[in-house]
């Protein structure tokens, strides 16, 4: 029994902590957009769908011992593609779209070891179920589970934070290693256990093995014993009973379905509002994990009416909230703050994932069809990521998908109410409606554009456009501002925002003039700085996302009015600029941190090594740091002090009534003319955080940095 446990409990421990750990490795290469970890864990919920199909289908239709010997020949065969560490050759080449890219280079680099810890699980659990009494085999479902959340739970505040990138691939790789022989020994143990003490199963009785789904779409212990209630109030007593009807079969995907878009819908939106990080990436799922884990528990933890009513009640909520925040002067269309928005969206992934998970386990068949039950909640659990990570970015034009789930958990709570409960479901979800159109109103209110891409979406919108003097076209990358520009054709060529003449950027360019001068810009928004650019002046361009460029070109025309010339180069900047032979700039602008989701590959050590063999030597680093959750400024302090170069911050405050913003840039530079001049213009030196260790790719911990 020692030997089972450890081998569950290191291969759950394995399964969920290799998630956050590999989408921070490729995070960088794909320009730390938080798409990356939906692609990541639209590949997981695949990966265990294919794991579920091994082990009910190939595996358990084998003697035991064939299973045990296919069992060992794959798991020696995933110990040659240890360590897991990403190939340099998965890097992209272009701006493409990166969804193919990232599920190929996942299966290259751990779909065999993930598959197998998705397998084994479940395999040892099912071959030792009859040796054992039932409240034994129990204790490795809850095992598994806890070992899940364990890694989940330790991921970001122990591990992240203290050992870097290529310590977390060794350190799991090994443990895999380890995982590998201890399962091999158990699959042999089992067989000659086996055959000590039983004969073995014939094809019915194993068709009959009282398991049920783990959370991730394997299988665990019954702690039921195969007897399940009856959403009727009846009881499913006996092995085989009647065969599932198609109806049922479809409830049971949709139910699972629903919850993993919830899931991914929820990550998505956390994620793009806050910061690309592992440490909110694992907080839907260690969410969604819990409601599995309760649910399928079987001591009662779902507490059927008080969900009815909670679940549509919540969806509401959770709508509202996309487009409503309460404030001192009434009700203001924005984003909620982030302690708002991570309170009401986590407690509400909670409740409607007891729901639907509740609603599933309640509707679980007699154990002789349970292997059908399996295949259509592994089935619902993948077809919803891909229908977030793969449909919806080509289908619709916005996050439609999240909306659209909230309003059809409610519809279908009224669908399986009764009495009182059903008059509440029925009203939530008229309410849901009423929300729906009105936030797809809200989000087409003076929009000329509005697209979705991989990295995001992209609105145009045009203000007081009926006004001569305040008519301005602005550019929308989710909820954030990325600049904006006057209709007035007599003012558009006026920087705004945040890259006035006073601001941190608009001193720095104006301290280096030369001519002609040449100007590096990381994060084009709608190409605002252009408007800096001479006759012989030079502006280089690194954008990540295609449709920027292409609105910057068609919607505004601070590109097409500068003087200057204008190189773009899409693509991330890292990997562009590390293809690219030294450019001396006398500025570069690394304008990527305004937003909330924050590319940490663009502030780290090896990135500021980059940035001044890219510079002149007279020349200039200027980071845009200004940001609602995140204070950067000893982090560039830092970058400065370990380059052994100046930071100077500026923060220009221009006040309420103008049409520039607030603007906290720190430019880094090994000029002292520069240093000085920028002194005198009112910049002081930026203050240093005696307690935050240096950033550099191995090592980043934003939770050092939140305001």
């Amino acid at each position: 029994m020692p030997l089972y446990a450890a081998t569950i409990a290191l291969s759950a421990f394995l399964l969920f902590l290799v998630q956050p750990l590999i989408a921070r490795q490729i995070l960088p290469w794909f320009g730390g957009s938080a798409a990356v970890w939906t692609t990541c864990l639209v590949f997981f919920q695949v990966a265990l769908l294919a794991g579920y199909f091994y082990s009910d289908v190939v595996v358990r239709r084998l003697p035991p011992r064939g299973q045990a010997a296919l069992h060992t020949a794959l798991l020696l065969a995933s110990l040659a593609v240890l360590p897991i560490t990403p190939a340099e050759g998965f890097k992209p080449a272009d701006a493409g779209h990166p969804v193919v890219r990232i599920l190929t280079l996942l299966t290259v680099t751990i779909g065999l070891p993930y598959l197998m810890l998705a397998t084994t699980g479940p395999l040892v659990q099912a071959w030792f179920s009859r040796r054992f009494e039932q409240a034994r085999v129990y204790r490795l479902y809850a095992l598994s589970n806890a070992a899940s959340m364990l890694a989940l739970v330790a991921y970001p505040p122990l591990i992240e934070p203290n050992a870097s990138s290529r310590a977390q691939s060794v350190g799991w790789s090994v443990a895999y290693a380890v995982f590998a022989l201890m399962a091999i020994a158990a699959a042999w143990l089992a067989l000659r256990t086996r055959a000590a003490a039983a004969p073995a199963p014939t094809a019915g009785e194993a068709a009959r093995s009282d398991v049920v789904p783990h959370a991730t779409g394997g299988m665990t212990p019954d702690p039921t014993g195969g007897v399940t209630p009856d959403p009727t109030g009846g009881a499913h007593a006996g092995v085989d009973g009647a065969r599932p009807s198609w109806r049922n079969q479809a409830l049971w995907m949709a139910l699972a379905a629903l919850g993993s878009v919830l899931l991914l819908a929820v990550t998505t939106h956390i994620t793009q509002n806050v910061a690309s990080v592992p440490f909110l990436w694992v907080l839907p799922l260690a969410i969604y994990l819990v409601t599995f884990i309760l649910c399928f528990d079987g001591r009662g933890w779902y507490w059927r009416p008080q969900y009815l009513l909670l679940a549509p009640l919540l969806a509401v909520a959770m709508l509202a909230g996309l487009s409503f925040r309460p404030t001192g002067a009434g009700v203001e269309r924005a984003i909620l703050h982030i302690d708002y928005a991570v309170t009401l969206y986590g407690f509400g992934l909670f409740v409607l994932c007891m729901f639907l998970h509740g609603e599933l386990v309640a509707r679980k068949p007699p154990a002789g069809h349970l292997t059908r039950f399996y295949l259509m909640v592994s089935l619902g659990g993948a077809a919803g990521g891909l229908l977030v990570g793969v449909v919806a970015p080509l289908l619709f034009e916005w996050y439609w998908e999240f909306p659209l789930a909230l309003a059809a958990t409610a519809a279908l709570a009224a669908a399986l109410a009764t009495g009182g409960h059903r008059a509440v479901a029925v009203a939530a979800t008229l309410a849901c409606a009423a929300l729906l159109f009105d936030y797809v109103r809200w989000i087409h209110d003076d929009v000329i554009e509005l697209s979705r891409s991989f990295y995001g979406t992209l609105r145009v919108k045009e203000a007081d456009a009926d006004d001569p003097r305040l008519g301005r076209r602005r550019l929308l990358h989710g909820v954030i501002l990325h600049g904006e520009q006057f209709l007035n054709p007599e003012w558009r060529g006026l920087s705004t925002t945040y890259y006035g003449p006073s601001s941190g950027i608009g001193r720095t360019i104006d301290a280096l003039r030369a001519s002609p001068q040449r100007v590096g810009l990381i994060g084009l928004g709608v190409g605002t700085l252009a408007a800096y650019g001479r006759d012989g002046d030079v502006y280089r361009l690194y954008e990540l996302d295609p449709a920027v460029l292409d609105i910057a070109q068609r919607r505004f025309t601070f590109l097409t009015d500068s003087a200057a010339r204008i190189e773009p180069a899409l693509g991330d900047a890292r990997l562009v600029l590390e293809r690219e032979s030294p450019q001396r700039f006398d500025v570069l602008a690394v304008d990527a941190f305004s937003s909330d989701s924050i590319p940490v590959h663009l502030i780290t050590r090896e990135a500021m090594q980059l940035y001044r063999r890219h510079l002149s030597p007279q020349g200039a680093v200027a980071f845009h740091i200004s940001n609602r959750y995140l204070d950067l400024t000893g982090v560039v302090r830092q970058l400065a002090d370990d380059a052994g170069m100046q930071a100077i911050r500026i923060v220009d405050d221009p006040g309420d009534a103008s049409y520039l913003y607030r603007s906290d840039w720190i430019v880094v530079t090994a000029n002292p003319v520069l240093a000085d001049a920028l002194t005198m213009a009112g910049g002081t030196p930026a203050p240093t955080q005696p307690r935050l260790r240096p950033w550099t790719d191995d090592h980043h911990n934003l939770f050092d940095v939140l305001k």
